[in-house]
């Protein structure tokens, strides 16, 4: 028998960016299926309007530098840009604040620092930080209530004419704050069981979130599975938010418990699809070990201490800016060498 003798090292094709940004996409269905089902048409439609927007923006922006715009479009991250904001804004957001969201997204802290791979902060978070500092009202107020879909919530027509016209008047019996905004701001002067018997919350963590977080979770998982991800950051991401909150917030009546800073909010999101971008994260396991627990530790410092009650944006920007920091120190081992070459250049490496 023959058999074909092939010099080292033996690599793999890699997939095609194109091919795993539609991974990530088809992972996120079962999230966006959840947030249909129980808290209306909002982020359905603000899906398919962000993504148009992005695609629309980024080809635009691409003729301006004489770049191929098909060939670049259909790498189909402009879509997952627009896919992430329109899964983390709220169901009634205006239609200018997700269109400023995006445009920046994806003009200022995608294509002015050269494009795919030069980016060195996320940019779904980048737009979605720049309009919850901008339009704080807009970004608080329009929150829909959890409500079966066959069960009287707003139809997809009047969820629509809300976004298109900016005006809530008509849903306003449908707007509502999350869950974690909630107990944040009602736990400074109600007990954990006054604050949990708000309609918010109903009989289970917190009212449709849970099912939209397990969503998510259940998409993450298949990332993982088809190695589109690996699970280091998300690993890191969940152990170290729930070391702090059984550390730091074992009392429900001062500061939100573990049940709901792990299934109340973008929590999942977070883990799976946002801080595990492969160009604004860090690339050793090590590093995104690190990375990821860094992630985890500043949301429940921001959730419990500072102004933002979810906080997945600012901390995934954040540890953003420690990446070279962190790549610097957690190279991995080099084919060859025992051991890793880490630390200042110039000094012993042992």
């Amino acid at each position: 028998m023959a058999f074909v003798q092939q010099s080292s090292p033996h690599a793999h094709k890699a997939r095609p960016t194109s091919r795993v940004m539609l991974w990530v996409i088809i992972a996120a269905l079962p999230g966006l299926l959840a947030q249909t089902l129980f808290f209306g048409w909002g982020n359905l439609i603000n899906v398919v309007w962000c993504i148009a927007v992005a695609l629309a923006s980024e080809a635009i922006i691409l003729k301006f530098r004489k770049k191929p715009i098909s060939a670049i479009l259909k790498d189909n991250t402009a879509a997952v840009t627009g896919l992430l904001l329109g899964l983390s804004l709220p169901q009634f957001a205006p239609w200018w604040v997700s269109l400023t969201a995006v445009v920046f997204a994806i003009v200022i802290a995608k294509q002015l620092y050269g494009g795919l791979g030069s980016n060195p902060f996320n940019p779904a978070m980048v737009g979605y930080a720049l309009v919850l500092i901008s339009f704080p009202v807009a970004m608080t107020t329009n929150w829909a209530e959890a409500a079966l879909l066959w069960q009287g919530a707003p139809g997809f027509g009047e969820t629509l004419t809300a976004i298109a016209s900016g005006h809530q008047t008509a849903i306003d019996g449908w707007t509502m704050a999350t869950p974690l905004d909630e107990y944040k701001h009602k736990i400074a002067t109600h007990t954990a069981k006054e604050v949990l018997a708000h309609p918010t919350f109903g009989e289970g963590v917190a009212r449709g979130w849970e099912w939209v977080n397990a969503g998510f979770l259940a998409g993450g998982l298949l990332l993982i599975a088809l190695r589109i991800i690996s699970w280091h950051i998300p690993v890191a991401f969940l152990a170290a938010l729930g070391i702090m909150s059984l550390a730091f917030g074992s009392n429900a009546d001062q500061v939100a418990p573990l049940s709901l800073q792990l299934l109340a909010g973008g929590t999942m999101l977070g883990a799976f699809f946002i801080a595990t971008d492969p160009v604004s994260a860090a690339t050793s396991h090590q590093g995104k070990l690190i990375y990821g627990a860094g992630t985890g530790i500043l949301i429940y410092l921001i959730r419990t201490w500072g102004n933002y009650p979810d906080a997945v944006a600012f901390s995934v920007l954040l540890m953003n800016f420690a990446v070279p920091f962190i790549d610097h120190f957690t190279p991995p081992r080099t084919y060859g060498h025992h051991k890793a070459r880490r630390g200042v250049p110039g000094k012993s490496q042992g």
